[in-house]
């Protein structure tokens, strides 16, 4: 199966469907990952902060697949935001990767207690200019954060990873982000189990007509708006049943019923909040 490629700001593109591994356990990893590269996976979001980047460097070792055909994304944790040890905390999260270069590097979260992401993006697009970065963006981050980053430094972020899901779609940041030609990831896009979107009928009832799961139906929604997104599992026979989404297509009444879902349902931290 092709996956869908998403042109980003910068000339480059990114697989519009991927795999994440946020809260996997780094003893499983590499089994994980192997798992999910085998059913046709070519796009892994990891983070220093989740612990598994050497897990996640290992099975691409392991797979043979050829590096040109991954696109590998991991991100920058919030004590290591600033100057030289963005660069430190970089190499090594390419260290634990055996990789040469990663496909996009991202700012976790802005922590703007710190008042540090503005430093830090600069560092960023030092490392992009190396060549040892192909993307550079942002994760979290709000309007009033993407907006000091365009006034105070020069380069726009190619993507911005969010909470985003039917309960949840910040239609801001998401507006503000395709105004400038920022591309949106959505993390957490099934709702992380805590939204019951999946008993819902505006959900379960074009999952009944297009013979297909809930959450086929979420990603589906999700890849219909344009989203990069990445749903994670630990099984793989749900790995294979996210990846199977794209042999229907969702009409436009199902989904306008699905987009008029949104509540502002965040389940995760505040963005401001975190630090």
């Amino acid at each position: 199966m092709t996956v869908p490629r998403i042109q980003l700001n910068d000339g480059h593109s990114i697989p519009q469907l991927g795999f994440g591994v946020f809260k996997v356990d780094p003893n499983e990893t590499e089994r994980i990952v192997t798992d999910a590269l085998e059913v046709g996976y070519r796009h892994l979001d990891t983070a220093r902060i989740y612990g598994n980047e050497a897990g996640v460097g290992r099975a691409i070792a392991a797979s043979g697949i050829a590096r040109e055909q991954l696109y590998v994304t991991t991100k920058l944790w919030n004590d290591d935001q600033g100057t030289q040890s963005v660069h430190d905390a970089f190499d090594a999260s390419l260290e634990r990767l055996g990789l040469d270069y990663v496909d996009l590097y991202l700012i976790h979260w802005p922590s703007p207690a710190r008042d540090r992401y503005v430093d830090t993006w600069r560092e960023f697009e030092k490392l992009r200019d190396s060549g040892r970065v192909r993307s550079i963006g942002v994760s979290n981050f709000l309007v009033p954060h993407l907006e000091r980053l365009l006034d105070e430094t020069d380069v726009v972020p190619a993507v911005d990873q969010i909470e985003l899901h039917p309960a949840h779609q910040q239609p801001a940041t998401a507006a503000f982000a395709e105004e400038h030609g920022i591309a949106i990831e959505a993390w957490g896009p099934l709702g992380q189990g805590k939204y019951p979107l999946f008993e819902l009928p505006e959900i379960a009832g074009p999952a009944a007509t297009h013979e297909k799961t809930p959450a086929q139906v979420v990603v589906r929604w999700h890849l219909q708006r344009g989203h990069i997104v990445f749903p994670k599992s630990t099984r793989r026979e749900r790995m294979a049943e996210n990846f199977d989404v794209f042999d229907f297509e969702l009409d436009d009444a199902e989904m306008q019923a699905i987009t008029a879902l949104e509540r502002e349902g965040r389940v995760s931290a505040h963005p401001d909040e975190v630090d």
